[in-house]
Parts: C-alpha cells; structure tokens; sequence
C-alpha cells in the first residue's frame, strides 16, 4: 500500500470532520495538521484530536504513521491562537 500525501490526508479528514480551516503537510509518513472546526467548541485537546482519529478511523492505523496536529476552533484561529 502506497504512503498517503498530504493532499490524501487532507481529504481523510475533511469528509470525516467539517472544516473552517485544514492544512496538511507531510512527506508520507509524518503528518502535521492545523485543523479548524466547529465541532471543537468546549472540547479538551484530547478530545479534539481523539475526533479527528476517528474521522481518519483505519487509515489511522494503516496507512498513517504519525500525525502531529493543532486543533482550534474558528475564534481561536481568528484570535492566532
């Protein structure tokens, strides 16, 4: 199974997870995301990320080594949080 791009992931997760804001780089295996969303509102940062595994679900384990991320909510990234 061919590594992912950064454009793969991107989609991953955007049909899983509705987004204001969703950047993804990564060279295949090592993925950093910024990820803005609603659905963040009153989340923990844990909880932030434990949804955006499950919009990734399997692929998670299979195809994705590692992923860093920031998770904001749209006033947070409007504020440069």
């Amino acid at each position: 199974m061919a590594d992912p791009t950064p454009d793969e992931v991107r989609s991953y997760i955007a049909a899983g997870l509705p987004c204001a804001h969703l950047e993804v780089n990564g060279d295949g295996r090592h993925f950093f995301a910024t990820i803005v969303s609603a659905e963040f509102e009153g989340l923990s940062r844990v909880r932030r990320h434990q949804r955006v595994y499950a919009a990734l679900g399997e692929r998670m384990k299979e195809q994705i080594h590692a992923l860093s991320m920031k998770t904001l909510t749209p006033t947070e990234h409007a504020e440069g949080a």
